[in-house]
């Protein structure tokens, strides 16, 4: 009896060890479970364990069962989850400085993308490591489109309607109503049931999410215009990263850096494949001339004194707008390519 004691007291020690011994990552996402990105991080969770010998353990909260972004970010600085998966909602939360890249028609291509967020990501990421966090990648899910339950072509129809605000992003809210416009805060999660009560009645969002959430049912007409770009990435509670094996760091890093490759080769053009597939189901597109999406480009360019210095700091509006015009430039030298 004594000799099954200690044998049974060593294989508990032992197990301790080993729990003690793995590193348990929780992250958030407001990723739909089933979608590409919650199976990207899957995915990734799966070579972490593989390139750490199962040391580092990744579990994924999808759908927003944690909550908003904002409640992401809160919930790892108490220590609540370590990790998020977040759009430039959350990541506003550690670098004001990441509003830059939601300026609205900043963008015309992904080219536009890789080559002023290259000139800014230094900058960008030493304010969120400032705050803490580390950031793992950039994530792009693609354009954001006007998805609408009457259709609208032009920013006189938008004022007309209820456009959803995330909850608590008040400079946001603000912005909306000196442009004359009429915002809604909501939660994320609570878009669903907004669009079926007519508590809102147009969401901004990119056509995959649309289709994965099903709200393009209810918001059927979309406008086929880049108005700006889904985009965010993948954090961690700094304090946690520096304890784990700097040697298993550089293996994950290198295990995202595939991923997030494949993400940018192939996700960022599957748009028109979610288009296409909401088509299929009564999804009405508005498509624009080019006069037309002047008239947008114009318009959007005299709400900047709003937008600069309230809602972007008014260093990286005047730099983010230097950069697009020097991209412009080198285009036309280059014949647009």
């Amino acid at each position: 009896m004594y000799k099954r004691l200690i044998v049974i007291t060593f294989i508990l020690m032992f197990s301790t060890q080993l729990l003690a011994k793995k590193t348990i990552i929780k992250m958030a996402t407001l990723a739909p479970e089933g979608t590409k990105w919650h199976g990207m991080l899957v995915e990734l969770g799966q070579k972490w364990s593989e390139v750490t010998n199962g040391d580092v353990v990744l579990r994924i909260y999808p759908s927003g069962v944690v909550g908003d972004e904002r409640d992401m970010i809160r919930k790892i600085r108490i220590g609540q989850i370590q990790a998020a998966a977040v759009t430039t909602e959350g990541l506003s939360e550690l670098n004001q400085d990441i509003y830059s890249l939601i300026i609205p028609l900043l963008f015309d291509d992904w080219n536009d993308v890789d080559w002023i967020r290259e000139r800014l990501e230094d900058d960008l990421i030493a304010g969120i490591e400032e705050n803490g966090f580390k950031l793992l990648t950039w994530t792009d899910v693609g354009w954001v489109k006007w998805f609408t339950k009457d259709p609208m072509k032009f920013p006189e129809d938008l004022k007309g309607m209820k456009i959803f605000n995330w909850a608590g992003e008040y400079k946001t809210l603000q912005l909306w109503k000196k442009g004359g416009f009429n915002a809604v805060q909501l939660a994320s999660i609570d878009i669903l049931s907004g669009l079926q009560t007519g508590l809102i009645n147009a969401i901004g969002t990119n056509p995959m999410v649309a289709l994965a959430s099903q709200w393009f049912g209810l918001a059927n007409n979309m406008l086929d215009m880049k108005w700006g770009l889904l985009t965010g990435g993948i954090v961690i509670d700094k304090k946690i990263w520096d304890k784990i094996d700097p040697e298993y760091q550089g293996k994950m890093l290198e295990a995202i850096a595939v991923i997030d490759k494949e993400q940018r080769e192939k996700g960022r053009y599957l748009d028109s494949e979610s288009i296409k597939v909401m088509q299929d189901y009564g999804l009405n597109v508005q498509t624009l001339t080019e006069k037309e999406l002047q008239y947008w480009k114009d318009y959007v360019e005299k709400w900047y004194p709003d937008i600069r210095g309230s809602y972007v700091p008014a260093d990286i509006f005047d730099k983010v707008i230097a950069l697009k015009k020097e991209k412009d430039l080198l285009d036309a030298k280059n014949g647009g390519n």
